[in-house]
C-alpha cells in the first residue's frame, strides 16, 4: 500500500446537465493506494461536522460517486474516481468519510481516442506512429 497526503476533495454533481465541482474545505485526509487485485484506493476526507448531512445524503442516494482529487501537492493535476462512501464518523465536532473507489486513468482514455482518430482519418504503420508522435 502506498499512501498520499490528500490536498483537494471535489465532489462532482450534475446541475442542470452540467457536471459541477463542489469542493469540500479539508481539515485533513490521505488517499491510499490499497494495490489490492481490483485497483481500488481508499480516500479519507477530514472535514467539518456541518458537512454531515451532505454526506450522508450522498451514502443513501448514490451508489457511485464520482470526485476529483489532488494528491500530495496543490500543483498537481486533479485525479478522477468513481468512489462510495463505505463510512462517516464523527470524530469530535468534526467528522471523517471515507470513500473506496476507482481511478479513471484519463490519459489512457485520451490515448485510445487519439489512436482510434488517426486510425479511422487512414494512418497506419510508421505514418501513424510519427503522427502519434507529432500530436503528442
Amino acid at each position: 500500500m502506498k499512501t498520499f497526503k490528500l490536498k483537494l476533495l471535489n465532489i462532482m454533481e450534475e446541475k442542470t446537465g452540467e457536471i459541477i465541482p463542489n469542493q469540500i474545505p479539508l481539515l485533513d485526509g490521505l488517499i491510499i493506494d490499497r494495490e489490492d487485485e481490483n485497483n481500488q484506493w481508499t480516500i479519507e476526507v477530514y472535514t467539518d461536522n456541518s458537512f454531515q448531512p451532505y454526506f450522508e445524503f450522498l451514502q443513501k442516494t448514490k451508489s457511485e460517486i464520482l470526485v476529483q482529487v489532488k494528491i500530495s501537492k496543490e500543483s498537481n493535476d486533479l485525479a478522477t474516481f468513481i468512489t462510495s462512501i463505505i463510512g462517516i464518523n464523527e470524530i469530535g465536532s468534526n467528522i471523517n468519510i471515507l470513500f473506496v473507489g476507482n481511478i479513471v486513468d484519463k490519459r489512457k482514455e485520451n490515448i485510445e481516442f487519439l489512436l482510434t482518430t488517426l486510425i479511422e482519418e487512414g494512418y497506419q504503420g510508421k505514418e501513424l506512429l510519427e503522427k502519434f508522435k507529432e500530436l503528442t
